[in-house]
C-alpha cells in the first residue's frame, strides 16, 4: 500500500520516538488517517503512536481539536494557521509529547488559482513549540498526493525532533 521509502521513514520514526520515550498523535484532514496508518504498518509502533485524529470535515476540525470556526473562515480550512492549529489541539487533546496535522486539497476538484490542487500545510507542534511547512506537489493525481503528503509530514516529524537534540 505505501511506497517502501514511506515505510522507511515509518520505521526511522518510530524508531526515533521510540528510542527517546516520545508518543506521537496525528489530527489528519486530506490524508484521511494515511500517516497513522503507515506508522502503524512498524512493528512495535505501539510504544510510539498515541492515537490520530482524522479531522475531514470542518466541524470535525473544530469539536475534535479545538479549531476555531472563526480562523477556518478567516484563512481557510487549507492555510497555515489552520494546520498549526490542528497540531496543537491534538496535542492538547491526548497525552502525546509531539503532534503532526496535515490540511490540503487532494482533488481532482476543489482547488482555486490561490489554492490550487495539490496545497499541503504541514502542522507539526511540541509543547511550546509549533512549526509549519507548505508543500506544492502540482495536480499529480489524488492518491499522489496523499501519499506525497504522508512522506513530507514523515519526515517534518524527523527533522523536528532532530532539531530538539
Amino acid at each position: 500500500m505505501f511506497p517502501a521509502e514511506t515505510l522507511e521513514l515509518a520505521g526511522k520514526t518510530v524508531s526515533t520516538l521510540t528510542g527517546r520515550g516520545l508518543m506521537l498523535v496525528t489530527a489528519e484532514s486530506c490524508t484521511g488517517g494515511l500517516i497513522a496508518g503507515a506508522l502503524t504498518c512498524v512493528p512495535g509502533s505501539s510504544a510510539a503512536v498515541y492515537g490520530g485524529f482524522v479531522t475531514y470535515a470542518n466541524l470535525a476540525k473544530q469539536t475534535m481539536i479545538d479549531v476555531p470556526a472563526a480562523l477556518i473562515e478567516k484563512f481557510g480550512a487549507v492555510s497555515g494557521p489552520v494546520a498549526r492549529t490542528m497540531a496543537e489541539g491534538a496535542l492538547t487533546k491526548s497525552n502525546a509529547d509531539i503532534a503532526i496535522a496535515v490540511t490540503g486539497i487532494a482533488g481532482p476538484g476543489g482547488g482555486s488559482p490561490q489554492k490550487p490542487v495539490g496545497l499541503v500545510h504541514i502542522g507539526c507542534a511540541m509543547k511550546g513549540k509549533t512549526y509549519h511547512i507548505e508543500k506544492r506537489f502540482g495536480d499529480i493525481g489524488r492518491e499522489n498526493i496523499r501519499l506525497a503528503t504522508v512522506k513530507s509530514a514523515l519526515e517534518m516529524v524527523l527533522e523536528v525532533l532532530a532539531d530538539q537534540l
